[in-house]
């Protein structure tokens, strides 16, 4: 009990506990099963007991149950069970008539459906009037004849009721698709603006680091100007050196350093 209600809790539940018997020893003892029993025999019948008598630790449970399913059966089949549900291998929508279902309109989806579905909305309108009528009218001297005309149409009523919704349901898949190309093709459009706001940003950035470049430049250039001036040395005026004395020469190299 402590373990149910553990499962319960559970938001992931474990595998199914029959899991478990798929060990390396009864996977052998199922090919072995198979090759004694021959081609084409069904191991699911055999007395394993006695197949499988002198081999150890032979389970309880029919070792046929690890078998794998076949897969070309399913295929060939169309559908398979599982827990008591019924699951097809193509997922298709069946029919009101394969339902079992007076179906009133074209079965061939390639055939225009229009005009069968505008017979049914007018004959559910003039089915819906009628009964109307029926119960608004006096009182009938028989029971069963003022139920059987208002039963007729109530059930007239819910075969076309029937037969829009299986058409509407058909339409679902046409649906689907339009709802996704029109989700694709805003998507695209977003992308479509963000791409063009993107470039427009790139532009802008571009024409700010020209302008920058520019000024850069303008300033680099006016530097080196103003630095080729400064550098340029004065000329030193170096005396004659066979008109002047000694004390001139002394003078000369204070006035130097």
């Amino acid at each position: 009990m402590d373990d149910e209600e553990t499962e319960l809790r559970n938001p992931f539940p474990s595998p199914p506990s029959h899991y478990t018997r798929y060990t390396n020893h009864n996977l052998k003892l199922l090919e072995l099963l198979k090759e004694r029993a021959g081609d084409g025999a069904d191991i699911a019948v055999l007395n394993q007991y006695d197949v499988l008598s002198d081999q150890t630790d032979v389970p309880e449970w029919s070792i046929a149950t690890l078998e794998k399913p076949r897969v070309d059966w399913i295929l060939e089949e169309g559908h398979y069970t599982v827990f008591g549900d019924t699951w097809f291998v193509k997922e298709t929508i069946p029919s009101l008539a394969e339902l079992g279902g007076h179906q009133l309109y074209p079965q061939d989806p390639s055939v225009d459906r229009r005009p069968a579905l505008r017979s049914i909305l007018r004959s559910l309108l003039v089915t819906y009037s009628k009964l109307l009528s029926s119960l608004l009218a006096s009182p009938p001297t028989s029971s069963s004849e003022g139920e059987a005309e208002w039963k007729q149409h109530l059930e007239w009523i819910n075969i076309l009721a029937q037969n829009i919704m299986a058409a509407a349901n058909d339409l679902r898949p046409v649906q689907a698709r339009g709802n996704l190309e029109l989700m694709m093709c805003r998507q695209l459009e977003l992308r479509r603006e963000e791409t063009k706001t993107i470039h427009s940003k790139c532009d802008s950035l571009e024409a700010q680091l020209a302008e920058l470049r520019q000024a850069a430049q303008g300033l680099a250039s006016a530097s080196s100007a103003g630095a080729s001036q400064m550098a340029v040395p004065t000329p030193i005026q170096l005396p004659d050196p066979n008109k002047m004395s000694n004390e001139d020469v002394l003078r000369w190299a204070e006035e130097v350093i």
